[in-house]
């Protein structure tokens, strides 16, 4: 698999451009990794996951043909993460070129939503699907198995469970301390890789609810080791940071570099 990170901010970006907090100041005038954009990540250039509003600039700055895509997936309806109106553009007469439908994935509110933004079919440009927490649903070669955030209480925000050609994506971004269900689920699986919510710094506590930090993080790289569900070689990255936690890219990377976790920034590419 190739994991490309389009973005790695939480929902203000980072810097937030209205905001003249210290930590937004340094971003401006550092640049380069500091400057992040709302977070979502492409897999193989086929899979997406969550559409922000800033889509449409990350694939004009990566050179990403979102025409080619094949399948959307949606966590959850945050502003963040849930433009579903962008995708407008793809419609025929607006998009040329297109010979397959976008496939998009969620839980009913996404999906009412999204029909409701494009149409129940909009020229066949849109396929719709709704996913059930811990059913695996197949995307050509590769198997997606939606999990349980502990983010939203009023809403089912999801998790990804990813497998494909005997690799493993876990993609664990807008969540605090796991879901029981989800850890549950999770026994006696295996990571080769998991992307994990660390909107905060420190935060005092292990076991955040709604988004992770730091502590949050390293404790549960502790758990999945104890258990033997992210080995030695497993990779973890961060993501999802806002410029509340008053750390730049730097500033993390200190911090989890003893513990082997590595931080994303916008348009890094993984292959696992």
């Amino acid at each position: 698999m190739k994991i490309h990170f389009l973005g790695t901010a939480a929902a203000e970006g980072f810097p937030n451009p209205f905001c003249r907090c210290e930590a937004c100041c340094k971003a401006r005038s550092l640049g380069g990794k500091n400057i992040r954009t709302r977070s979502s990540i492409l897999i193989d250039n086929l899979i997406k996951v969550d559409y922000s509003a800033d889509s449409h600039m990350q694939a004009l700055r990566d050179r990403i043909d979102l025409g080619a895509i094949e399948h959307l997936l949606f966590t959850h309806t945050h502003y963040d993460h849930f433009q579903p109106s962008d995708l407008y553009n793809r419609i025929e007469g607006f998009a040329h070129g297109i010979d397959h439908p976008l496939h998009i994935y969620g839980n009913d509110v996404a999906i009412s939503q999204t029909v409701t933004a494009l149409g129940p079919d909009a020229g066949g440009r849109f396929a719709f699907h709704l996913l059930r927490p811990f059913d695996t649903i197949s995307l050509g070669n590769t198997r997606v198995t939606p999990l349980l955030a502990n983010h939203d209480p009023m809403e089912t925000c999801l998790l990804f469970y990813i497998e494909k050609g005997g690799k493993t994506l876990f993609y664990g971004n807008d969540t605090g301390w796991l879901n029981d269900d989800t850890w549950k689920w999770l026994q006696g699986k295996r990571i080769d890789m998991a992307i994990l919510d660390c909107t905060h710094s420190y935060t005092n506590n292990k076991r955040n609810p709604n988004h992770m930090g730091i502590e949050s993080v390293l404790e549960v790289q502790r758990v999945w080791r104890e258990e033997g569900t992210i080995g030695r070689d497993g990779l973890i990255y961060v993501t999802h940071f806002t410029h509340n936690s008053n750390f730049l890219h730097d500033d993390f990377e200190r911090a989890f570099e003893p513990a082997g976790i590595k931080v994303a920034y916008d348009g890094l590419i993984v292959d696992l």
